[in-house]
């Protein structure tokens, strides 16, 4: 009953700028969470950044001074800004959304996005 959407991936070369979009939508009563993790071939997938509902971040060490979130609340929707890209940080995207589904449930749920590429070369 929850979707994700990620937007924004595309090719850029070192030292240059993207950013990333994540919608959620369906039937959410409310959203605890949303938080971009990332998948390079032959790895694991890692955290990236992560914001609540109440606006705390934390960041991955690797990207810390270079990506920031932000978000819209009354779009459901939160943004990674990437600066300083560098070889390194191309991998998948994803976006997981965390909260509880509309009443009478109140049902606890965590959704994945379908991710969206980050390619970062020369």
């Amino acid at each position: 009953q929850v979707q994700v959407v990620e937007s924004g991936g595309g090719l850029v070369q070192p030292g240059g700028s993207l950013r990333l979009s994540c919608a959620a939508s369906g039937s959410i009563f409310r959203i605890n969470a949303m938080g971009w993790y990332r998948q390079a071939p032959g790895k694991q997938r890692e955290l990236v950044a992560h914001i609540t509902s109440g606006g705390s971040t934390n960041y991955a060490d690797s990207v810390k001074g270079r990506f920031t979130l932000s978000s819209d609340n009354t779009k459901n929707t939160v943004y990674l800004q990437m600066n300083s890209l560098k070889p390194e940080d191309t991998a998948v995207y994803y976006c997981n959304v965390q909260g509880r589904a509309s009443p009478p449930t109140l049902t606890p749920f965590a959704s994945w996005g379908q991710g969206t590429q980050v390619t970062v070369s020369s």
